[in-house]
């Protein structure tokens, strides 16, 4: 197998295309927009972050979804309206509760062998993408909380990672401009955070200096295999272009679902939107009263990030909506929100919205490997740690697809 097609230009797609172009294949990446990592992956909450390993198939999990339902700015927002996906998909997302704990491990093991990858290509390449290794800081408001980190945290050691409980005054030395009153909270020295845009751009533009090909602004509305052969058909009618590989990769997002089932193979991803602000930091105030080290909310579910000097991402929530990409002033108010409470010197007149689809599998793991024909392959499905997995798991199938 030599000529791979890959689906999907974000995160995934890039990195499994470099991973690929490493091994001696000749690749080509298609990607519906103009650039690469301009859906999911173009403003997300910005951390490289094992410490958020975490699987969410526990029943706090549902109880909260079950109270946030009809409450329009709660973290985690499930319409009520049934569809046969979202039913499927919830069954699944109940039947992997008894492996919690077996899969936050496995996640947080394969987040800290990631970082091993992604920092060596960002090196190798000289990728500028605003990377900061202050840690993260994860916060707590009450002792509920706080004792559900310290299992999880046990977890988290089994997969490699260590992590340490802080007390309130020690939180403020870590990130003193931290406003609010805590019970404590955990603290991450080994992770980091960067911009995930400009890294898949860089990392895109190292892959074509390998010899991957690029095909932006290309549309795929078939893909098939006969287990010799994969066809990739971009456009439709009369624009239609078809083109043959020896074997394929979907990376596509949300995507992957629709054509997983094109190629005989059920992938059950189910598109949860997070939303995300991008703060211009414009005078120095703000920019003195912004973290430099990353937070995570457990509370509200939101995430920092400090994007060199002048920017400042907060994002978060979950929404179970289907394929919906608005942007909705009820959940993007209470981010700006939070920011004006915890780090009420930044100026947040000059405020950038936005909101991407996640996609998740119901037992909240990636689906990495083999599919129905033996020259059909995924990377997908990795839900709100998209790019902490991303190196790890492109390398994971590079080296299935070399050994196939």
């Amino acid at each position: 197998m030599k000529t791979i097609a890959i689906i999907g230009g974000g995160i995934t797609g890039v990195t499994t295309a470099y991973a690929l172009a490493k091994r001696g294949f000749a690749v080509t990446l298609f990607e519906r927009h103009r650039y690469a990592a301009m859906e999911t992956s173009f403003a997300n909450g910005g951390q490289l972050s094992a410490s958020n390993a975490e699987v969410w198939n526990n029943g706090a999990t549902i109880l909260k979804g079950l109270k946030w339902m009809l409450k329009n700015d709660a973290p985690l927002l499930v319409n009520p309206a049934p569809t046969w996906h979202k039913l499927s998909w919830f069954a699944e997302f109940i039947a992997a509760m008894p492996h919690y704990e077996r899969n936050t491990i496995e996640t947080a093991r394969m987040a800290v062998a990631a970082r091993e990858h992604l920092f060596a290509w960002a090196a190798e390449e000289g990728i500028d993408f605003d990377h900061k290794r202050e840690g993260i800081l994860h916060i707590y408001r009450d002792k509920k909380g706080f004792d559900h980190a310290g299992k999880v945290s046990v977890m988290l050691a089994k997969g490699g990672l260590p992590r340490r409980a802080v007390t309130p005054a020690e939180m403020k030395a870590i990130e003193p401009t931290l406003a609010g009153t805590y019970y404590g909270g955990y603290f991450t020295e080994s992770d980091s955070t960067g911009d995930i845009h400009k890294f898949t751009h860089g990392l895109s533009l190292a892959a074509v200096r390998l010899g991957v090909h690029t095909l932006y602004e290309q549309d795929v509305t078939q893909v098939n295999s006969d287990g010799q052969k994969a066809v990739v058909i971009v456009g439709e009618g009369a624009a239609q272009t078809v083109h043959t590989f020896d074997g394929l990769v979907v990376c596509a997002g949300v995507a992957s679902r629709n054509f997983a089932a094109q190629l005989g193979d059920r992938v059950n991803i189910y598109p949860v939107k997070g939303y995300s602000i991008t703060v211009n930091l414009r005078d120095e105030a703000s920019q003195v009263g912004a973290p430099n080290v990353s937070l995570l909310d457990d509370e509200t579910k939101l995430v920092t990030s400090r994007l060199g000097v002048d920017r400042f991402r907060v994002a978060g929530t979950a929404e179970f909506n289907g394929i919906d990409r608005d942007i909705r002033d009820d959940r993007i108010q209470p981010l700006i929100k939070w920011v004006a409470e915890c780090f009420p010197n930044i100026n947040t007149r000059s405020v950038i919205p936005w909101a991407g689809l996640r996609p998740m599998m119901p037992n909240m793991m990636p689906r990495v490997g083999k599919g129905l024909a033996p020259n059909v392959f995924y990377n997908t499905g990795h839900g709100h740690l998209g790019w902490t997995l991303s190196a790890v798991t492109a390398e994971m199938i590079g080296n299935v697809v070399a050994s196939n």
